[in-house]
């Protein structure tokens, strides 16, 4: 209730600094390159990476510089990995939920999705954010039938450099609430993965439009990706 009192006295700032930000925000394009393949030896392993401006690799120059490039050339030294890459700039849950309401039956292993960033600065009430992400993680089974779906967490918004205070502290506020309810979502779900964005978006971390991930963060996300599923992977194939 405090946070929301706090957003309708400062209603009419956080507007203008919403504008403003629009206005001056630098447009990157999303990484140029093949969003689909086949690589490596190994046991076969089918993943698909679903999500936004963050999945699409805006930050990076190319496919191979980003999330999706980074996670599947480490799992390739362990797994023949054919992967698809299904992200576009600017989707939220919903409009993500909408997208696959249409999309075709796929077997899949794995479904790594990142969403919420645009759900936070929408400001979607957290209990609707929860209801629709619940609703596309059913659509993901039934078109899919995955192993396991891991969620990418929500992004510290209060670290973006692009983002003035109080709209900074608005958002990190709603992110942190969608990351909370997320948490406590997938720790009672069987077949779901949480996983933290524990990574602090120093400068170096930072494209240069102050909030989309820089080819270095691209790199250590799709580590730690990597590295969560080769270990979860003898578990997950018994």
């Amino acid at each position: 209730m405090r946070d929301l009192a706090a957003r309708l006295a400062l209603s009419p700032l956080l507007v203008a600094q919403a504008l403003a930000v629009r206005r001056r925000a630098q447009r990157l394009p999303e990484a140029s390159g093949p969003r689909e393949g086949t690589i490596g030896q190994g046991p076969p392993l089918r993943l698909r990476i679903i999500g936004d401006s963050s999945a699409a690799g805006v930050g990076a120059k190319t496919q191979e510089e980003a999330l999706a490039g980074r996670t599947v050339a480490l799992l390739s030294e362990h797994f023949e990995v054919s992967w698809v890459l299904d992200a576009l700039t600017g989707a939220t849950t919903a409009s993500t939920l909408a997208r696959l309401e249409v999309a075709r039956p796929a077997p899949t292993d794995l479904v790594i999705t990142a969403l919420g960033v645009n759900d936070v600065t929408r400001l979607v009430p957290p209990a609707r954010w929860l209801a629709r992400q619940q609703a596309l993680q059913a659509r993901i089974r039934t078109l899919y039938g995955p192993r396991q779906i891991y969620i990418c967490g929500v992004p510290p918004l209060g670290a973006f450099p692009l983002l003035p205070n109080p709209l900074r502290w608005v958002l990190a506020r709603q992110g942190a609430a969608l990351e909370a309810l997320m948490v406590a979502h997938a720790a009672a779900t069987p077949g779901l993965t949480h996983m933290p964005f524990n990574l602090d978006p120093r400068p170096e971390y930072m494209a240069s439009d102050g909030f989309h991930p820089s080819p270095l963060l691209y790199r250590l996300w799709g580590k730690e990706m990597a590295s969560r599923i080769i270990s979860d992977w003898p578990n997950l194939s018994a």
